[in-house]
């Protein structure tokens, strides 16, 4: 054992580095050559998410908020990406909308990336529509709560909402029969659960997806006020496997990458998370034999 603590203390730091960048690198360089990706079990808050859509009748008009920007994309965009998706593979109606000034450009980018690209029958204002953003936090919320179109008077085209075929019927919140939020902060998932979901007597479902520094503070409100909620990378790389999996054509025939981009990361992740834990026991294995050896000195 001493031969084993001398050899650690030895150690240069620069083999641990070593170690860390192929932990990294081998799981990309892995799922690049074979396309595989690491499988995925679904906790039951990103299955609840995906229970959620999966339970609208066809036609069903979501209403999805993009609050974050690109500073947080890596965690977001994926779940964004699937959600879309599965609304779209499931004809829902999607209205778009953002409380982050940034948030209209990643609207965008998902309708050219997925409903542009893989369902073009789709018609703008008939089948989904973009909002744009608008400033003042919770008192957007509030207003929605009474008055949507007022919230929102036009799209990001300028079109008025009054004359937005697919929004007829709508005057407040309560008529989506579920609301997304796509959140990296303030405001976000938080705060439409206290000023929208609250206030509405528990008449709105929602569901979010989030960052992982945001993840710890919605636990509490899972699963009464929050119907499902996606953690981080992980969340989203559960959800995007059970998207996958339900809408996989049946001629086995590869998934877009842009739908495993989720997945895609859990590898690196998982790999330098591992090695981490790794080195964490060593480290104390060393330390308490270390201290045995002492105090068999000292005695």
């Amino acid at each position: 054992m001493s031969g084993f603590i001398a050899t650690l203390e030895r150690l240069d730091r620069r083999w641990i580095f070593l170690a860390m960048a192929i932990a990294v690198a081998g799981p990309i360089v892995y799922i690049g050559i074979t396309g595989k990706t690491l499988p995925e079990t679904s906790t039951p808050a990103a299955q609840a998410v995906y229970d959620a859509i999966e339970a609208l009748p066809k036609g069903s008009r979501v209403l999805i908020s993009y609050d974050f920007d690109p500073g947080s994309s890596g965690e977001l965009l994926p779940m964004a990406t699937s959600l879309v998706h599965q609304c779209a593979a499931r004809d829902l109606k999607m209205v778009f909308i953002a409380l982050w000034p940034l948030g209209p450009q990643m609207v965008t980018d998902t309708i050219k990336r997925v409903i542009t690209a893989d369902f073009p029958q789709m018609k703008e204002g008939v089948d989904y529509v973009n909002l744009g953003f608008q400033s003042g936090n919770e008192a957007v919320m509030k207003v929605m709560l009474t008055d949507f179109k007022k919230a929102f008077p036009k799209s990001e085209k300028g079109t008025a909402t009054g004359q937005i075929p697919m929004l007829e019927g709508v005057t407040r919140v309560k008529d989506f029969p579920l609301l997304v939020t796509i959140s990296a902060g303030y405001p976000g998932a938080k705060e439409w659960i206290q000023y929208v979901v609250s206030s509405s007597g528990g008449e709105i479902t929602m569901v979010t997806g989030c960052t992982g520094v945001q993840t710890p503070q919605l636990f509490p409100y899972f699963p009464a006020q929050l119907r499902g909620m996606l953690g981080a990378i992980k969340g989203a790389a559960e959800y995007e496997s059970l998207v996958n999996a339900s809408l996989a054509p049946g001629d086995n025939s590869p998934v877009p990458p842009k739908y495993l981009e989720a997945q895609r990361r859990m590898g690196p992740q998982l790999g330098a998370h591992l090695l981490m834990v790794a080195l964490i026991i060593l480290g104390n294995i060393a330390f308490f034999a270390q201290r045995r050896e002492k105090a068999q000195v000292k005695s």
